[in-house]
């Protein structure tokens, strides 16, 4: 009987607490007559929660806060006061509650790094004072940190000396949200010498400010730009050798110095700020199917790495201990950041990624093979050569060379007409050609080799005044 009046006596005391709980004295004010005024409700949650809204993702003091975290909360506030159709109650605040802390921008500083325990500024140093922004990392900043020196062997043992500095300017410049270099990192290796764990450490210093995904899929992807807006990498650590459809995309994300037009399933489009540098990892460089300027090559750092020794014995636990020592590699990145601003935003390069860049340009546009070749054409002051025999004695090269010639005219004498000034040659409407005909040409060059050894089938000029017309189109 004395456990029985226990039970009922506790029962009670449940029952009391229960209907003191959904009494009017303790009563939130956003219940109104026993429903939810979800206006008054935005307000009182975000007073207790301050955050802001950009293109629909919530952000706190601390940085980007996901909608599942947002919805958790909202469950708590609201779980006593409603027991039917929670789901789609809880999916109604969340959207007043964005709507309720909207903002255009956010405030963009590319002298400042946000950490999680203050802010550092390239040009004053670090204040414990925290601001608000798109990219706080999760990490410290730790001035007395240690040297890394796992991280340091490991570097030594992937690269050539000399490249090193370029992927600590690198790995420095995806801390601020900032595009001034306007260059994009590529490292290419054959497999298996350990590249990824640098894609490790960043992911464990970025956290939710960088990507992993395809850089080939910001061009065939029309909503995948639109996920790199308030990210500060994105990094690809398989990346396709198969050449990209376009390279516009990428080009201007990598130049990006405002607003670009950027569109999510099922919204309409919006003007949105990218600065999210792209990182490389493969085994072949980045290459174009049909864009073969100056312009999308001269955008690209490029790194090789040295082979896997023989005998080598991997390290399982390598990403343990790099992870292990990131407070100083935040230090030796910032070392790096600092020596990048110094020098105007150039990046540090070897005479090995000075050559690395020249022979992608080489491998992947085999006009520039062939302009510099020899016994085919060569440059005068005096010299001219009609736009139809220069493709054919260009084709005539690919031939001799076993080379597959570039896919068409359009293409060949659109990178003459880009680089004419560099060639010091001059595009003309008015040269002689066969039979008195005036055709079209150049100025400053001259073709010293006239048989035409390559099959004709393989010369791509049919309609050749459409096409040539074409290319001197002002």
């Amino acid at each position: 009987m004395a456990r029985l009046a226990t039970q009922l006596d506790k029962k009670s005391l449940e029952n009391i607490i229960r209907v003191f709980e959904a009494s009017d004295i303790d009563k939130p004010i956003w219940i109104d007559d026993k429903t939810i005024n979800e206006v008054v409700f935005a307000d009182e949650f975000l007073k207790n929660h301050p955050m802001r809204c950009l293109h629909g993702l919530l952000y706190d003091i601390e940085g980007y806060v996901s909608d599942d975290k947002t919805k958790s909360n909202i469950y708590k506030e609201i779980k006593n006061y409603v027991s039917t159709g929670v789901d789609k109650k809880i999916e109604n605040l969340l959207k007043v509650i964005k709507i309720s802390c909207q903002v255009d921008d956010f405030p963009v500083d590319t002298d400042k790094i946000h950490f999680n325990n203050g802010t550092y500024s390239i040009s004053e140093g670090f204040s414990e004072h925290k601001e608000w922004t798109l990219n706080r990392l999760p990490v410290a900043y730790n001035p007395d940190a240690s040297e890394p020196k796992r991280w340091l062997k490991f570097l030594n043992e992937l690269l050539d000396k000399d490249d090193i500095p370029t992927l600590q300017e690198f790995m420095g410049y995806c801390f601020i949200p900032c595009t001034k270099a306007q260059t994009m990192l590529l490292i290419i290796g054959k497999g298996g010498e350990g590249k990824s764990r640098i894609g490790v450490v960043l992911r464990h210093i970025l956290g939710e400010n960088m990507n992993t995904g395809s850089i080939k899929k910001l061009e065939t992807n029309r909503f995948c730009p639109a996920d790199q807006e308030g990210k500060l990498l994105l990094l690809d650590d398989d990346m396709s050798i198969e050449g990209l459809p376009s390279t516009n995309v990428i080009k201007t994300i990598v130049t990006a110095e405002g607003k670009m037009d950027l569109e999510k399933k099922g919204q309409q489009s919006y003007q949105g700020l990218i600065y999210a540098r792209l990182i490389g990892l493969g085994n072949g460089a980045l290459k174009a199917l049909y864009d073969r300027s100056n312009g999308f090559y001269r955008r690209q750092l490029i790194l090789t790495t040295k082979d896997k020794p023989a005998d080598r014995v991997d390290d399982k636990n390598l990403s343990q201990k790099l992870i292990a020592e990131s407070e100083g590699i935040i230090n030796w990145c910032l070392d790096g950041l600092h020596r990048l601003v110094e020098n105007g935003f150039e990046f540090t390069l070897s005479e090995k990624a000075k050559r690395n860049k020249s022979e992608v340009i080489k491998d992947n546009n085999n006009i520039v093979e062939f302009l510099n070749s020899d016994g085919y054409i060569a440059f005068d002051p005096k010299g001219t050569a009609t736009s139809k025999d220069l493709y054919k004695i260009y084709t005539d090269f690919c031939y001799d060379n076993a080379i597959k010639p570039i896919i068409s005219a359009v293409t060949f004498f659109k990178y003459m007409n880009e680089n004419a000034e560099s060639l010091k040659i001059n595009p003309t409407k008015n040269l002689k050609g066969e039979y008195g005909k005036i055709v079209r040409g150049f100025k400053g060059i001259k073709i010293i080799a006239h048989q035409f050894n390559c099959p004709t089938e393989q010369i791509e000029l049919e309609n050749d005044e459409e096409i040539l017309k074409s290319i001197f189109e002002a």
